[in-house]
């Protein structure tokens, strides 16, 4: 028996290590694993992980389908946000303030939310940071929790292969943005549907958020960012709307995006070479802890995406806040011993142990 994780909390998972070969698109690892069945029943899901089995269909591939509103919305946003930049020297400093707040909480509800909660569920959440996580995640708009994670756990169970969302293997352009501009692959759909979301589905909160969805953007992500400046401090309304909401929203989007892209390309991969996601502390510092992606890829069910703590991380600093409030608990967390062994085995001997 071999324990590869365990909790900061009171919960372990033990399971025993079997040597399996497998296939991440064109790259073939040997690599120990789990009886995953073991880390499932602690976690209560297991399709974050990398499915072996997968293999891409032959022949052509399907022809891209643009989705013309998305390219024309998106557009005009990174217009707006180019004209935001412009207005930054005539903007108070509390609004500045205000904008940065309103990036954090945002970035919040996608990384300690709809990502590590939701996605991975590598730790716990009580009701009222679920709640807050929830209204967090409206804020940022990028898509509903259920639909981010269920794509997510897609992205992790076929990464770098057709049935990835924004595989980076089809380039920089289209992992960055450009899916989010053409219609999925079909095998993303498939797949994707064939994936337990059980737990998703029992979460009140989530389904209620997906119920009052559009609603809650609308409030959350463009009017209370607009309405504080110009109700509390005075500020113009163009001020107010171009910088709290547009620009902030669009660095959003794209320190969101850079963990798609430039995390699954740029970068060293200590864990594991044979795998495409990289570490990248720029990543992790615009995305507030997301760039370790190679370690992230390697062990998913880690609540901190990474084996150094809060360097980099905001978001495991948040986390451990929380679960020092009471408001969180059963953090998983790879042991060193795990994590060193998995280095020496499979990594590119690029740096140490944290």
């Amino acid at each position: 028996l071999f324990k590869e994780f365990s909790s900061t909390s009171s919960t372990t998972a033990v399971g025993t290590v079997t040597s399996r070969v497998t296939r991440n698109g064109n790259a073939v690892m040997e690599k120990d694993l789990l009886n995953h069945e073991d880390l499932a029943r602690d976690r209560g899901m297991m399709d974050d992980i990398f499915d072996e089995t997968y293999q891409e269909k032959e022949g052509p591939k399907p022809p891209l389908r643009y989705v013309w509103r998305n390219i024309i919305l998106m557009s005009l946003l990174h217009l707006g946000a180019l004209f935001a930049l412009t207005l930054i020297p005539s903007a108070k400093i509390q609004t500045l303030a205000w904008g940065v707040l309103c990036f954090v909480v945002s970035a919040l509800g996608i990384t300690a939310g709809s990502h590590r909660l939701w996605s991975h569920r590598s730790y716990k959440a009580t009701l009222p940071l679920r709640i807050f996580l929830t209204i967090a995640n409206s804020m940022a708009f990028q898509n509903d929790i259920y639909e981010w994670a269920r794509d997510h756990r897609v992205h992790h169970k076929f990464s770098e292969t057709d049935a990835d969302p924004h595989n980076a293997m089809r380039g920089f352009f289209f992992s960055h943005i450009g899916w989010l501009l053409v219609r999925k692959h079909p095998d993303v759909i498939e797949k994707g549907q064939k994936l337990d979301l059980s737990d998703l589905k029992a979460d009140k909160v989530v389904m209620f958020q997906r119920r009052y969805y559009k609603p809650s953007v609308v409030l959350l992500c463009f009017t209370l960012p607009t309405v504080v400046p110009w109700y509390f401090w005075d500020e113009s309304i163009i001020i107010s709307f171009f910088i709290p909401a547009i620009l902030r929203y669009t660095v959003g989007l794209n320190a969101t995006w850079l963990v798609n892209s430039a995390a699954h390309m740029y970068g060293n991969r200590p864990y594991d070479q044979n795998i495409n996601p990289r570490e990248n502390p720029l990543v992790s510092l615009g995305a507030i802890g997301e760039g370790f992606h190679n370690y992230h890829h390697t062990f998913p069910y880690d609540y901190s995406t990474s084996e150094f703590g809060w360097r980099f991380n905001l978001t495991t600093a948040f986390i451990d806040l929380m679960c020092l409030l009471g408001l969180a608990s059963d953090r998983k967390k790879v042991s060193k011993e795990v994590i060193m062994a998995r280095k020496m085995r499979t990594g590119d001997g690029s740096h140490k142990s944290g």
